[in-house]
């Protein structure tokens, strides 16, 4: 099964931008819908964007704009590009497969606070 590894989270401050990576320890071989989801402090973990195997991508109306997400299947890499934060996109992100019968176990994930 493949595993997810996050990084690239930290402390920014409102407007400013992060670079999220995602690194699978498997090949995704194009074939998988990949995701970015996030879990703020008492809410749940919301898909926030995803990219189908195709290349098509999703964005929740709260990123809509924002955030973009890209894959890479050939470095095995998924990155989410978050411009223009603000304090609500403060969470822990995380990244996994969108669809359930490739989910892997949920990581760590990555922490991003948006703060001044």
């Amino acid at each position: 099964q493949v595993q997810f590894v996050e990084s690239g989270g930290g402390l920014v401050q409102p407007g400013g931008s992060l670079t999220l990576s995602c690194a699978a320890s498997g090949n995704i071989g194009s074939l998988w819908n990949m995701g970015w989801w996030r879990q703020g402090p008492g809410n749940q973990r919301d898909l926030v964007a995803s990219v189908t195997s195709g290349g098509t991508t999703n964005y929740a109306d709260s990123v809509k704009g924002r955030f973009t997400i890209s894959r890479d299947d050939i470095k095995n890499t998924v990155v989410l590009q978050m411009n223009t934060l603000n304090p609500e996109d403060t969470a822990v992100y995380y990244c996994n497969a969108v669809d359930p019968i490739y989910r892997a176990k949920w990581g760590q994930g990555t922490q991003v606070t948006v703060s001044s």
